[in-house]
């Protein structure tokens, strides 16, 4: 079961998976308007506040009827709802996919402990109540294989609607950039992120390269949704598909672009088993 799971979940440079229609050109270091359409997976996870939605994550569409996320975007007593096939949160395009979430379909990580951001498990699916439409404005996300660890260095993208600098405005259009990944060795150094990275977590980017999205110091960790969190980091692979190997979780209490604070992922391939048993007991 779980290797049928896996094969559904477009693990491991499937070939209908982390291929986008829509191609991004010009991509820069400090972030810019994504091409529309062109990170086909990427979703907006929404909740509802005085009978309105509001953009407070992004996800990643991994199976028709399932999106990944960050564990700390879920909370048990807000209603969601999840927008696919969405580039201009201001403006109505045509493609966008509204689809509801029904109470009880959220499904954060066991371990995941929201009073310590920096401790890991730092991940969720949330169940949809209608499987998506696929097509060339909505795709499945491609998952890295168990284990899968990228070197120093990897140009990975992080895309999503998060604030374009610390306590700076929400966008209205997609945004990416690019963020190397900083390996583990790196990045666990003391004058890094020290003993608050993880071997189940990937950094990347850092300085003028980041994400906005939770805030954590090393020994104080604090929430601060920025709007990027959740959302995924896409890795290139050889044969020029994209797999999804972070889950966006924190950056440094100081800012987003912070010296020797890279933005800090949950590392999908760490987590494989529990997806595919997630979704198969659901």
């Amino acid at each position: 079961m779980l290797r049928l799971l896996g094969s559904l979940l477009c693990v491991a440079l499937a070939s209908v998976c982390g291929r986008p229609s829509y191609k991004s050109i010009g991509r820069v270091v400090n972030g810019e308007d994504a091409a529309p359409y062109s990170w086909p997976w990427q979703v907006s996870l929404q909740y509802e506040k005085n009978g309105a939605f509001h953009h407070t994550c992004g996800g990643s569409l991994i199976a028709p009827d399932w999106v990944l996320t960050a564990g700390h975007c879920i909370s048990s007593s807000l209603t969601y709802q999840v927008v696919l096939g969405e580039y201009d949160q201001g403006v109505e395009e045509g493609p966008e996919q509204v689809i509801p979430i029904n109470p009880g379909d959220t499904f954060v990580h066991p371990k995941w402990n929201s009073n310590c951001v920096a401790c890991g498990n730092d991940i969720a699916l949330v169940k949809l109540s209608r499987s998506a439409q696929l097509g060339d404005t909505v795709q499945l996300a491609s998952l890295p294989p168990a284990g899968d660890i990228l070197p120093n260095e990897t140009p990975c993208y992080i895309s999503g609607w998060g604030r374009l600098y610390t306590n700076g405005p929400l966008p209205d259009k997609l945004q990416q950039a690019l963020l190397p990944v900083v390996d583990y060795q790196h990045c666990s150094q003391w004058d890094w992120w020290g003993f608050s990275v993880k071997r189940t977590m990937v950094c990347a980017g850092g300085d003028i390269r980041s994400g906005c999205n939770v805030s954590s110091e090393p020994t104080h960790p604090s929430l601060m949704f920025q709007g990027d969190s959740g959302g995924p980091l896409n890795c290139p692979t050889e044969d020029g598909s994209w797999q999804v190997h972070g889950v966006t979780s924190f950056v440094s209490a100081y800012g987003c672009n912070t010296l020797k604070k890279p933005t800090v992922f949950t590392r999908v391939s760490a987590f494989n088993e529990w997806i595919e048993e997630t979704i198969a007991s659901h």
